[in-house]
């Protein structure tokens, strides 16, 4: 079959023209018409064209635009090319050409340096070619060897002035320097002028002088003229540029990746979208710079950009350790009764922060069960670190904060310190309950500062350490049946119960069975503990309190203290202004639970024993539960576990004629909610920006507090959380000797 013909219509004496988006448009012009086809070669395809507008065919370049691209420029320089051209038209009616001598495309770059919003290439030749609407020309080559005409192609020491991408951005700076006689405040200012100057015109500058007194630059690449010269006015503090050769006669190198993106400018053009998405991460940073640009950054530049851009936004992270004693005397100052104290090392680095707002503490004695969860989750601050949490549970089981620390590591020490500082902040006569994890020196603190508490042992942090000891040794469906027989013997609230579930652990593991045997089953088994856990059994318990922590640990120390400060602040005004509504003895969710067992006691029957002692039975004549009125007891725990009476507790209670309510106990009353929320916490103004006169008063100690010596290293923090009870991988298992970690092609025996 015939190949059709395609009809150039080559235009000449136009103008080629950047818009503001960086599109290019050719206007103006002569207009001629050649015929071309798939046969056509390149050297016949020049021939004519010069020819026809008197140029040299061997000086000649010959670029075009992709269909519905009208920014990038594409090289004809092989036969190989025209006929790709062809096939990537398909079924376009048009595409755009741009034709020069050699001699012209260079004064175009030229020319190009010296543009403002709209760029005019002159000399050129255009030449749109159109096809027919049926044209079937298929994709016959890979794109392997398209010489693509981009800004960023060119090696970058001294990077022209492009009509691409990057000057969306950057051609806001191109007059910024303007010529002699300019004056600035400072050399800073000045120094930044000329930095964003260099990027809207894409070249690399050195400093020749840079003092004080007088700074003069010249051009990086070699040989160029392109020089400036400023110093101060004198009798002034002004900054003038005295003299400035304008031209480059480099010819036109470009600017290495990443050249001139220091850290302070990238964070400088950064901070304001970081303010707005904190979460703004390095990849999208240097993409955005690269686009908008035109310069390549490495992970490591954009990362430590994002954090200089902090600093900008946040303050500095170091002075802010300096800060420590203003800031404790500050809260204690706006927030009376409050405990606050921190220590330092030797060095005077940082060592530790205690925290606990007298509104904690009065909620805590006032309104909130003698039951504590302590827990630690690491810091992703630029001097990383520990946070220490003292957690308890209000009248709706919601989390209470009641003190919190941050410590450089995590270790029996800072514990003990941790410890003695919550001791003297709640000083009580009841006896506490804890739970708590027992390793990390935990154990050994709380025994030695709470001689007379009870410490439970957090389950997760149990089933965790089962896991990981016993995971190259059971199948993944092996384990996931220990942990629920684990978690199903330390809820079981008789020792019949208990020993069950170990039973069905020993069947799968004697070496399972043995460990829960000597993992000192009184720290947290239900048939055993002596403590009152109203059914917490793990120390997690304040996952909110660790979200608002996960929200400002990249704050610098005083400001992180402030944020949680405020969380705190938020949450005690709504859960005041929310209980003020209710109506109920019980909290909302109490006083569901109490009706739901209520509904169950209406069909049992209740037989009087002896004295406060009574039988209750179902509709079969079974004993269900004996309960004693009178000691707040009943046979099935559910009673003791959860400080509610349960079902068969109401079903005596009614029997005699007495009220559910008064048998509940106190520290799940709207009353002690109230009193829980009834202090407030008030705000610490000047935390991060604190007036300089108020600064001696504290200064005048001569405390001083530097970071401590461990840093954050750049990059993504290298985190690996604990397996899931409920999200343990599947392990493998070899289908010829039935091992563990390893498959039948790897197996050793084959």
């Amino acid at each position: 079959m015939a190949a059709k013909k395609i009809i150039a219509i080559c235009q000449s004496g136009g103008d080629f023209v950047t818009d503001k988006d960086g599109s290019l448009s050719y206007s103006g012009g002569e207009a001629f018409a050649i015929d071309i086809n798939e046969q056509t070669s390149l050297s016949d395809f020049k021939s004519e064209i010069a020819d026809m507008f008197s140029i040299s065919s061997d000086n000649m370049s010959i670029k075009y635009f992709l269909p519905g691209n009208k920014k990038t420029l594409i090289t004809i320089s092989k036969d190989k090319d025209l006929q790709r051209m062809l096939s990537f038209l398909g079924d376009s009616l048009t595409v755009d050409v741009f034709v020069a001598s050699d001699e012209a495309a260079a004064r175009n770059v030229s020319n190009m340096r010296s543009r403002s919003s709209r760029t005019t290439v002159s000399e050129a030749v255009g030449v749109p070619i159109v096809a027919p609407a049926n044209a079937a020309l298929g994709m016959t080559d890979a794109i392997d060897d398209v010489d693509m005409y981009m800004p960023n192609e060119t090696p970058i020491d001294c990077m022209p002035i492009n009509i691409i991408e990057h000057h969306k951005a950057a051609q806001v700076w191109e007059n910024t320097i303007t010529g002699v006689d300019q004056r600035f405040n400072s050399f800073n200012e000045f120094r930044e002028a000329l930095h964003k100057y260099s990027i809207a015109h894409g070249f690399a500058y050195r400093y020749k002088k840079n003092d004080s007194h007088r700074v003069t630059v010249k051009c990086k690449a070699q040989g160029c003229s392109w020089r400036i010269y400023a110093s101060r006015l004198s009798t002034t503090q002004l900054i003038c540029i005295k003299k400035m050769n304008t031209m480059h006669t480099c010819g036109g190198a470009a600017v290495k990746a990443g050249y001139r993106a220091t850290r302070g400018w990238v964070g400088s053009i950064i901070k304001e979208k970081l303010k707005i998405s904190p979460n703004y991460r390095p990849k999208d940073i240097a993409d955005d710079i690269k686009r908008e640009y035109g310069i390549e950054l490495n992970y490591s530049q954009a990362w430590r950009a994002k954090e200089i851009a902090r600093e900008q936004l946040q303050g500095s992270f170091k002075e802010a350790y300096n800060l420590l004693p203003f800031f404790c005397e500050k809260i204690k100052e706006t927030n009376p009764g409050s405990i606050v104290t921190f220590n330092t090392k030797d060095d005077s680095s940082f060592h530790r922060l205690f925290v606990s707002f007298h509104a904690s503490i009065s909620g805590f004695l006032q309104g909130c069960r003698p039951l504590i969860f302590l827990d630690s989750v690491s810091l992703n601050s630029k001097y990383q670190g520990n946070l220490f949490a003292a957690t308890a549970a209000d009248a709706e089981d919601g989390i209470f904060p009641v003190a919190f620390a941050v410590v450089d590591a995590e270790d029996e020490d800072n514990w003990t310190w941790f410890l003695r500082e919550l001791k003297s902040a709640v000083p009580t006569s009841s006896q506490l309950t804890f739970v708590a994890d027992f390793q990390n020196g935990l154990k050994q603190a709380l025994a030695d500062v709470f001689d007379k508490c009870y410490h439970s042992y957090c389950l997760q942090h149990l089933a965790d350490k089962l896991n990981r000891e016993l995971k190259g040794h059971l199948s993944h469906d092996a384990r996931r049946f220990m942990i629920s027989d684990f978690y199903s013997a330390a809820r079981s609230p008789r020792l019949e119960g208990f020993q069950r579930d170990t039973e069905l652990i020993r069947a799968i593991s004697p070496e399972a069975y043995d460990w829960i045997i000597q993992s000192e089953p009184e720290h947290w088994a239900n048939a055993f503990f002596g403590g009152a856990r109203y059914n917490h059994l793990i120390s997690t318990f304040g996952q909110q309190f660790y979200s608002w922590v996960s929200e400002a640990h990249e704050f610098p120390i005083t400001q992180m203290i402030d944020e949680l400060r405020g969380k705190m602040m938020e949450a005690i005004y709504k859960r005041r202004v929310d209980s003020s509504q209710w109506m109920t003895k019980l909290t909302p969710c109490n006083e569901e639970k109490l009706q739901k067992e209520t509904a169950m006691a209406r069909s049992f029957q209740v037989l009087l024993t002896q004295g406060s002692t009574f039988e209750v039975r179902g509709e079969n004549p079974e004993v269900l539960a004996v309960v004693n009125i009178d000691h707040w007891d009943c046979s099935c725990k559910g009673w003791q576990l959860t400080g509610l009476p349960c079902s068969h507790a109401i079903a005596v209670i009614e029997c005699i004629g007495r009220s559910p309510y008064d048998y509940c106990s106190q520290y799940f009353t709207t009353e002690s909610f109230r009193l829980t929320y009834a202090e407030s916490i008030h705000p610490v103004p000047n935390v991060d920006r604190p007036i300089e006169d108020e600064l001696p008063e504290v200064t005048a100690v001569a405390v001083t507090v530097t970071p401590p010596p461990s840093k954050r290293p750049p990059g993504r923090p290298k985190k690996k959380q604990p397996e899931s009870i409920d999200m343990m991988r599947r392990q493998l298992q070899c289908s010829k000797c039935k091992g563990l970690g390893h498959n039948k092609k790897t197996c050793k025996e084959s």
